[in-house]
């Protein structure tokens, strides 16, 4: 099975590290992502990684209460870079070299992002995991998922989720929600499908950068959505 793609930014909900849990991180899991995003760089892929924090906070949930929303994204946006060092840890003990690189500065952790340290890291084989959103409160890592893989001239958003791609309705309440094997950005916008929020999706179609929605519970799926496998998701388009 060959790629499709030279250089793709995959998208990761801190949910997916979560397994069976409520919450936290299960490290097995993490273990399996890992190998999978191994299994894809063996085709000679360039990898880009940005990872959410909603296993841990997420700034617009119950747990942020009635905090400060700044406050509360901020809080999230450290949530994403523990899950980042997480996802480090997993794949450098699977020998695949791995740069976390942060939007906030800590840099006993992670290098700052700079764009042109990123591509060459990319590169030189290196996968690259963008850790703590924009660095912005009031946008989500959906919106961070966007600009990254614009700024690194990704070709491909893979958007890995809890569902096999977009679909008319929340297919969890309505069994009778279609799935689309390709939407437009248009559409996704107009119908408020929630796949991103709306300021990602408007920033992949102002540029034109496809975004590929697809379950990431089914093992081997990120391997055949980088081969172009449309069955197993949506891909959203001009």
């Amino acid at each position: 099975m060959g790629s499709a793609f030279k250089r793709i930014l995959l998208k990761l909900s801190g949910e997916a590290l979560m397994g069976a849990q409520n919450y936290g991180i299960d490290t097995n899991v993490a273990e399996a992502v890992a190998g999978e995003i191994k299994a894809v760089q063996k085709l000679g892929v360039e990898i880009a990684i940005v990872i959410g924090g909603g296993n841990i906070f997420r700034g617009v949930s119950k747990s942020a209460g009635n905090m400060d929303r700044s406050s509360a994204d901020y809080i999230g946006m450290l949530a994403t870079v523990m899950n980042a060092v997480v996802l480090q840890d997993a794949l450098e003990k699977l020998n695949v070299f791995t740069r976390v690189m942060s939007a906030i500065d800590i840099p006993q952790l992670a290098e700052p992002f700079i764009r042109r340290r990123a591509i060459r890291h990319l590169e030189k084989g290196r996968v690259v995991i963008f850790a703590a959103g924009t660095g912005n409160p009031f946008f989500t890592t959906d919106s961070a998922a966007s600009l990254r893989a614009l700024e690194i001239k990704a070709e491909i958003i893979l958007k890995a989720t809890k569902v096999d791609g977009i679909y008319s309705a929340d297919p969890m309440k309505d069994f009778e929600a279609t799935r689309f094997e390709k939407i437009t950005y248009q559409e996704v916008l107009e119908k408020q499908l929630k796949v991103m929020d709306a300021s990602s999706i408007s920033l992949c179609m102002d540029n034109n950068l496809p975004i590929m929605v697809f379950n990431m519970k089914e093992s081997g799926n990120i391997i055949r959505a980088v081969s172009g496998d449309l069955s197993i998701g949506t891909l959203v388009t001009v």
